[in-house]
């Protein structure tokens, strides 16, 4: 999954594959004495290739654009510079903008409680107001958008099946601008902007060029259901959020471990150094530990994440130390890096989760005054459960119990109320008319309706014999077609290539997609998609910069594939303005609706 990463050249275009490092015992030897075969890279620039523009890598002074030339075009030449060498930032705040307000347009249509927001918006408002989730009236969604607003909030405990940290940050919103639609969905909206911003970075980083990180930006901000999670209260966005940043942060630990090792190594050839050398405290790998807590605390499918990303980051220390020529780099990478891996992702994630119920432990042991289940373990003794239910075997009989008293009584109680939650979420098997199957995703096959009305001629704005105005959760399909085709493209990449960058992509997108097919019976719908877009993004991105070309290409070569590309590009922010009308609920003809219901299914 790992190996030397080819450069960028040009306009950030994947360049050729650097020549490999000298192989057999003679030339090790030689390496060690500096020598290197024609053309071979520096043992730094093949550990960390250099990013294409920025403060240090941009020089102080740019030749003008020869593009801009031809346009007429004559900017300041301390301006030009500025901008190039600012421009892996500016390029990504600019794609983010325009994504933020695409957002925020109007965030508050349609004045209604939409979908799973008659659960979240009002549990994050029970979270802010007593720190635990409580029970609502049946006709609570109507009093809320009413006029006068009536909020019938009760102290009374509920049973959720969801951890809190989603539910914190969507009370944030409300607590800035009320209990309200614009005020529940602020704080989703803002994480998804602040998405748009991240993966430009990540695919900049990724890619090394600024050019691919914008367009991986541009791209994320037009896919529809990316755009409809924004403007929606539900906790899948934040997941999507959330696993993003710890991708981001481990991207960023392996440029910077490198690195270390490039540093500590120079451009000696010493296999019993790499192959000892330890890679001290590492920050930022801690950091996606903490992100990676925090999508499980939103939802459980973040737990999935914490396997994935940490065999991940594993696979990108072992390739370093081979790449850096460590005498066994297998058991070095076992002992050194294996197990701080593990520290960092699975036991920050667990502190990180068991953080996030601090509101329900801190809630009273009194009957009916805390959250759900909190007074459980109250005079009851602590022995073990003699059931437990596992993945793919069921429902197994412990073969002895053990007396667990002596764990306090506010963690036992969490485990038997987790219990629940688990039973639950397995049995959920409940028909939904807008449920789908895991296999039908990447291809759209069964989007889900959060909101529709069909109003007649003169009501709500309709001008025709009959309307209809819907809130359809799903992808930019010509976007998301493309990234069927460019999944395949990243697995030629990544099995006969070796490119780690399409491993890295294809980890992403498996991670929010696999476990799913464990759960095929459940009650499972497309928007839960939503957690692994930014990655069928990547992938697009990157079949993008194999259209364009190498930077050795010629100027034929380059000049058709920049322009098919450019269709590309084109035609998915095309399709995403067509379909606009059913991310936001506008109210349109029917025979404007039909026409956009290409599959039968979609309806």
């Amino acid at each position: 999954m790992d190996g030397a990463l080819p450069g960028a050249g040009g306009a950030g275009v994947p360049a050729a594959e650097p020549p490999a490092e000298p192989r057999g015992r003679w030339l090790r030897r030689l390496g060690a004495h500096d020598y290197r075969p024609p053309g071979q890279a520096s043992l730094a620039d093949r550990l960390v290739p250099p990013m294409p523009d920025g403060p240090g890598v941009t020089p102080k002074e740019v030749a003008p654009s020869p593009l801009l030339l031809r346009a007429g075009i004559r900017l300041n030449p301390r301006l030009w510079s500025w901008l190039c060498r600012w421009a892996g930032w500016l390029g990504p705040l600019a794609v983010a903008l325009f994504g933020g307000l695409l957002r925020f347009w109007h965030l508050g249509s349609p004045n209604a409680v939409v979908f799973d927001e008659t659960y979240y918006a009002k549990d994050a408002y029970a979270l802010w107001q007593g720190g635990y989730e409580t029970s609502w009236p049946d006709n609570a969604n109507a009093q809320l958008v009413a006029h006068p607003q009536v909020i019938p909030y009760h102290t009374d405990p509920a049973f959720i099946v969801h951890p809190p940290v989603g539910k914190w940050l969507i009370g944030m919103g409300e607590q800035l601008f009320g209990m309200h639609p614009f005020g529940w969905r602020f704080m989703v909206a803002l994480l998804g902007t602040l998405s748009i911003l991240m993966l430009a970075r990540i695919a900049r980083r990724l890619f090394r060029s600024t050019l691919l990180g914008c367009v991986a930006g541009l791209l994320l901000s037009v896919d529809g259901l990316h755009f409809v999670m924004s403007r929606t209260s539900l906790l899948d966005l934040i997941v999507m959020f959330w696993i993003l940043a710890a991708f981001g942060f481990l991207l960023l630990d392996r440029d910077h471990t490198r690195a270390r090792i490039a540093r500590r190594l120079g451009e000696a050839f010493d296999p019993d150094l790499a192959h000892r050398l330890r890679l001290g405290l590492r920050p930022y790998r801690l950091a996606a530990g903490v992100c990676v807590g925090l999508a499980c605390s939103t939802k459980w499918s973040g737990m999935y994440v914490a396997a994935f990303f940490g065999l991940l980051t594993v696979f990108w220390d072992l390739g370093a130390r081979k790449l850096a020529g460590a005498r066994r780099p297998y058991w070095s990478t076992l002992i050194r890096d294996g197990l701080p891996a593990f520290a960092s992702i699975v036991l920050v994630s667990v502190v990180v989760y068991i953080s996030s119920w601090s509101g329900w432990l801190a809630s009273s042991t009194v009957p009916g005054k805390g959250g759900y289940g909190r007074d459980w373990a109250v005079g009851r003794h602590g022995l073990s459960t003699e059931f437990v239910s596992l993945p793919l075997l069921g429902k197994v009989k412990m073969p002895f119990q053990v007396d667990l008293t002596w764990v306090p009584g506010g963690l036992r109680a969490l485990w038997h109320y987790h219990a629940q939650m688990y039973n639950f979420n397995i049995g959920l098997s409940t028909p939904h008319m807008y449920q789908s199957n895991p296999w039908s995703w990447l291809v759209l096959g069964r989007p889900v309706s959060f909101y529709y009305e069909s109003p007649k001629l003169g009501e709500s704005g309709c001008k025709a014999t009959q309307c209809a105005s819907e809130v359809l959760a799903i992808g930019t399909p010509l976007l998301w077609w493309a990234g069927v085709i460019a999944l395949g493209y990243c697995l030629y990449r990544w099995a006969l290539r070796r490119d780690w960058r399409a491993g890295a992509v294809l980890c992403g997108l498996g991670a929010g997609l696999l476990p799913w097919f464990e759960y095929q019976h459940r009650t499972i719908f497309l928007f839960y998609a939503v957690a692994f877009v930014p990655f069928l993004v990547l992938a697009v991105t990157m079949l993008i910069g194999a259209l364009i070309g190498p930077a050795g290409a010629s100027y034929e070569r380059r000049l058709v594939g920049g322009a098919a590309a450019g269709v590309l590009v084109l035609a998915v922010m095309w399709n995403f303005l067509y379909f606009l009308p059913l991310y936001t609920g506008q109210v349109i003809p029917i025979e404007d609706w039909r026409s956009r219901m290409w599959l039968t299914s979609w309806i």
